[in-house]
Order: structure tokens, then C-alpha cells, then sequence
């Protein structure tokens, strides 16, 4: 048997080097301007591009028969994308609007939990002319259901509906152009658990079909567009249209950051803002703002707005992880080196990168101050108390870290 030897062989082998063209052009986009010309930099594109290869079919073909949901994990320590927080379990699942859909689990007990169904995706975001990022992402949010809003039995265990007649507080409309649900877990304590919880069509009575030529066909198309426009929108688009983005002036946010918050946002239930940075080996930037009783999260991330790892290293915040100075004011330190300070904040020895801020169930702005010092006067720059760390409290705490991420993701 050879290529030929079937009438559909051509169609799927057209397909494939499509595809496989598509891929090498992305391979292309590791050396664009904004991507630092150096090894580390270089190697980290590459790396986002085939964590996302690895993904590409799952999102294209494996969980795409909305007849036969399934949730699948779109952030994970070893899969980053489109500003992914660190301490945010991602999951989304490919839904439509005519059918039925059941959840059902456990809550668990992370702080933040948001299910949000996901409608049409235009070329361009309403009421801009800014296009809309590459799929999944783009799409509008039609409904949502916040932790705060499910009700759960004693044990935490719950059941939610999706489409259909209404079913009581734990259920979500779906519309016509209903065709993602994205799951949302924001996690502040180390010991805090995920959700365990699985989706399922209601009136679902047969097995899953096997994919067809057309369908691999189909696949194919999705996931070569997918994987080159990974590489062409990030860091993109944020960098050309966000507005909490200002690539130019680095090491500052941009003033006002949560004045761009728009509907979405807040349907989503959330105010960001991000700051781009760029240190030498000598420096380090001092990253202030208030403490308050709300529940931010801080991640830092590399120049394809891709987390850091932080399974291993000091490269997210929450309230709960974080120590506050004597004056009430969160002081994180953005260094390449461990200078002794309880609140680090890794670079992982990048040149430049991308640091997220986010407000959780609120959109209230909050009021940024940065200041870039020599590593050799960070100690004068920082007030007294400030607290330090030992070497033994510092793999102290990556211990910590280390667990409670194999625990989210129970891996």
C-alpha cells in the first residue's frame, strides 16, 4: 500500500504538509524583533511553540465533538499561553448551544472558581477595530457563575447544567452562538485544593465516533492555523492593542491600568493590569502597591506572555503567600538573583518579560509604583523591615510551592 492507493489518501496528505508548513513558518516567528536574540530567549519561544503543538490536536480533534464534551486542561506547568496567571487552573470545555450539559463533582477550596459560557467569535471585538486574538481566545462572554453563586451540598459536591430550561441557581443559559465553556480556578493558600468535577451531554447514549478523513482533514486546518498564530499574536497583540500593556515604556504600568476594563472584564469578574519589564544583570525593580483586603494575584511571565515556572520558582503572588511592610505597602522585588527577600520575584535569568496583576471580583484600579535600583542598593531603597529570608527558609518555602502545584494538577 502506498500514498495513492486510496481515493481520500491525497486530500489527507495535502492536509498534513499543510499543516506542516504552517508549523515551520511558526518556527519562523522565534526570531522576531520583540523576542530577545539571545540562547535562553530563543530556547523559551521554541519551547511555548511545541508546548502548544502538544495541545494543538487536543483542541482540534480530541475535545472538539461538542457532542462528547470534555474538560481539558488549556494551562498547565508544562503548557503556557495568552497571559496564563500562575496560580489560575485553567480548563475549558468545546460546547453548542442545542444540546444539554452536565457537571458534576467536588468544589474543592480554592478561593476564586468561575464558569463562564463563551459565545460568538468575531473578527473584531464589539465596538473597536481591534481583531479579535487567534482561537480559542476571542470570544464573548454570554454567562456566568461564580463560586459565591453555586450551591453545594455540605461536602462541597455539586451539579451544574448548561443550556436547556432553567434548573435552579446551579444552572448556565447557552444561545446559538453558544460554543466554549471556560473554567476558572484562582488559588491564594498553598493548601488549597482543585475541583473535581467531570462534564457530560444529558441525553448522551452512544460511544463516541471515530474521526473521519474530514474530520482529521478539518483538524489539520484547525491546528496549523492554531499554532501559527500562536506564534504571530503573542506578544503581538497585546503589545499593539491592549491596554494594559505599554511595551515602550518598560518597568512602569501604564498609568490608570484598569481604565481599560471593559465589559468582558467584568463579566469575567476581574481588573488587570501588566507591566513590561527589562533588567540587566545588575539591577532590580521594586514593584509597590497597597495591601488591601481584596484577592490579587501576581505572575510573572516571559516574553510570549507565558508563565514562568512556577512549580519551581518564586514567580507568582497572592495575599496569602506575600509579606507586607510596616507602612501596609506589598513590596515585590523582580531580580535575576536571590537577594535574600521573602517576596522574589524570579526572572529565571530572561532579559525581559511581562509581569500580570490581577484583582479578582472586582474591577476597582489599583495604584502602582515601580522603581529600578542597583542590586547594590536595593537594601536602601526597601524599608527596614522588609522581611528576609535564609537559604534554609527560602527552599523552605520552594518546598511548599512545589507540593501544593503537584497537588493542583495531581501530577
Amino acid at each position: 500500500m502506498a500514498l495513492g492507493d486510496h481515493p481520500g489518501d491525497e486530500a489527507l496528505h495535502t492536509a498534513w504538509q499543510q499543516f506542516c508548513r504552517q508549523l515551520e513558518a511558526a518556527g519562523e516567528r522565534v526570531f522576531k524583533d520583540y523576542n530577545p536574540a539571545t540562547p535562553d530567549h530563543r530556547a523559551d519561544a521554541f519551547r511555548f511553540l511545541t508546548q502548544n503543538l502538544g495541545q494543538a490536536f487536543d483542541l482540534a480533534l480530541e475535545t472538539k465533538d461538542t457532542r462528547y464534551p470534555a474538560l481539558h486542561p488549556f494551562c498547565t506547568p508544562t503548557r503556557k499561553l495568552g497571559s496564563d496567571a500562575a496560580d489560575f487552573l485553567y480548563l475549558q470545555a468545546w460546547i453548542d448551544g442545542d444540546s444539554v450539559y452536565r457537571i458534576a463533582g467536588n468544589r474543592g477550596t480554592a478561593r476564586f472558581l468561575n464558569f463562564t459560557v463563551q459565545g460568538q467569535r468575531p473578527e473584531f471585538q464589539p465596538g473597536t477595530q481591534i481583531p479579535s486574538l487567534h482561537d480559542p481566545f476571542g470570544d464573548i462572554p454570554e454567562a456566568n457563575l461564580f463560586a459565591h453563586q453555586l450551591e453545594c451540598d455540605a461536602d462541597g459536591n455539586f451539579e451544574l447544567f448548561i443550556g436547556g430550561p432553567k434548573r435552579g441557581p446551579n444552572w448556565l443559559p447557552s444561545t446559538p452562538n453558544t460554543r466554549k465553556l471556560f473554567l476558572r480556578q484562582g488559588f491564594d493558600r498553598w493548601d488549597e485544593l482543585p475541583a473535581d468535577m467531570s462534564i457530560e451531554r444529558v441525553d448522551m447514549d452512544s460511544p463516541r465516533p471515530l474521526p473521519s478523513a474530514d474530520d482529521m482533514i478539518a483538524a489539520m486546518a484547525w491546528a496549523g492555523k492554531f499554532v501559527l498564530a500562536v506564534m504571530d499574536d503573542w506578544p503581538d497583540h497585546p503589545y499593539q492593542y491592549s491596554p494594559f500593556v505599554d511595551p515602550i515604556n518598560v518597568n512602569a504600568f501604564p498609568p490608570d491600568p484598569a481604565g481599560g476594563v471593559g465589559q468582558d472584564d467584568q463579566k469575567r469578574g476581574r481588573a488587570v493590569a501588566s507591566l513590561c519589564w527589562q533588567l540587566a544583570d545588575d539591577e532590580a525593580l521594586i514593584i509597590e502597591f497597597d495591601a488591601h483586603d481584596g484577592f490579587w494575584m501576581v505572575s510573572n511571565m516571559g516574553v510570549f506572555f507565558n508563565s514562568l515556572d512556577y512549580q519551581y520558582r518564586p514567580v507568582s503572588y497572592t495575599p496569602a503567600r506575600t509579606k507586607i511592610d510596616s507602612d501596609g505597602k506589598v513590596r515585590l522585588i523582580l531580580s535575576h538573583q536571590d537577594l535574600g527577600y521573602h517576596n522574589w520575584l524570579d526572572t529565571q535569568g530572561f532579559e525581559r518579560g511581562n509581569v500580570c496583576y490581577r484583582n479578582l471580583l472586582s474591577t476597582n484600579s489599583t495604584e502602582f509604583n515601580t522603581r529600578l535600583v542597583k542590586v547594590s542598593e536595593l537594601a536602601s531603597a526597601l524599608p527596614a523591615d522588609s522581611v528576609k529570608v535564609s537559604a534554609q527558609q527560602r527552599a523552605m518555602l520552594l518546598k511548599q510551592r512545589f507540593n501544593s502545584i503537584r497537588r493542583r494538577y495531581r501530577i
